[in-house]
């Protein structure tokens, strides 16, 4: 961070968290695959489904950075990588307008999606919106209540999976649901080490996530629950004859997550799963596109 320059362009990048994105571009890229397999894919819906969704993570990555601190949450002992506001590199006014900029550009790829899906799409990016600034934010932060992982779950997985294929196809696909288990799995698990990682530091500061709640043990158990749950869903999916055998492409992704799963369960300093959590956002990613081109076969 040190040659990161203040109020620079390097100090956005970091603010924006680019390393977040996978977990948000994998599960609409299994979206446009479950579109393609139906014979409906429509390259503008697709792609400004993928750009609102990355300016809604990009949006909620400034409001937790601003929301953290100003609660007190995001101090000199952070364990991860610094937040922008935390380490003087953003003002948090100028922070504030990052995440409102980026929601509004959201909503302006979300005004074109209305006007091929309806008023669901309506509901869908209105609520993704203010899930992602009540994260941390607003009077009652779900993610100061253990509500997180829920939140990650559903938006990164049947949402943004079901929603993509609907903007495509004008239809719910159910099989598009399943495979947003799979995705949503995988996206919930980079919350886990987020906050297995955190776990000392956020029940300091009076921030109950999951992980504080059900303590170190139970929360491995859960990442590796959710590695598994990932892994088993493409062979049900075809077996069932949702989707081609070439979905199973995308339990190969597991294998991107094997060194993390041996680390959350064996690491002693909590900052040795910072890797982890790179390494489980790569893999979610990956499970989204491994999808999406075994759906092409």
């Amino acid at each position: 961070m040190a040659s990161v320059r203040a109020g620079g362009a390097g100090a956005w990048l970091t603010g924006a968290r680019l390393r977040t994105l996978p977990a948000v571009a994998g599960p609409v890229l299994a979206g446009g695959g479950l579109a393609w397999k139906e014979g409906g894919f429509a390259a503008g819906p697709f792609l400004a489904a993928l750009a609102g969704a990355l300016l809604i993570q990009i949006g909620t990555n400034f409001s937790n950075d601003y929301s953290d601190f100003a609660r007190g949450a995001d101090t000199a002992d952070r364990l991860g990588t610094p937040r922008v506001t935390q380490a003087g590199l953003l003002e948090p006014g100028a922070v504030r307008m990052g995440a409102a900029v980026s929601f509004t550009l959201a909503a302006l790829f979300g005004v074109y999606l209305v006007t091929v899906g309806g008023w669901p799409i309506v509901w869908i990016g209105a609520a993704g919106i203010l899930a992602g600034i009540c994260y941390t934010g607003g009077p009652w932060p779900f993610g100061y209540h253990g509500l997180g992982d829920l939140f990650v779950f559903v938006f990164f997985g049947p949402v943004a999976v079901a929603g993509t294929a609907y903007v495509q196809l004008s239809r719910w696909a159910p099989e598009a649901v399943l495979a947003g288990v799979g995705a949503g799995a995988l996206a919930t698990a980079i919350l886990v080490v987020n906050n297995l990682r955190d776990r000392e530091t956020d029940a300091a500061a009076g921030k109950r996530t999951l992980a504080v709640r059900i303590g170190p043990t139970a929360t491995r158990a859960q990442y590796s629950v959710l590695l598994a749950t990932a892994a088993a869903v493409p062979p049900v999916g075809a077996a069932a004859g949702l989707w081609p055998p070439g979905a199973l492409l995308a339990s190969a992704a597991l294998l991107l997550a094997a060194p993390p799963l041996r680390t959350v369960w064996s690491h002693g300093d909590p900052r040795d799963l910072n890797p982890a959590l790179a390494a489980t956002a790569r893999a979610t990613g990956a499970y989204g596109l491994l999808f999406a081109l075994g759906c092409l076969l």
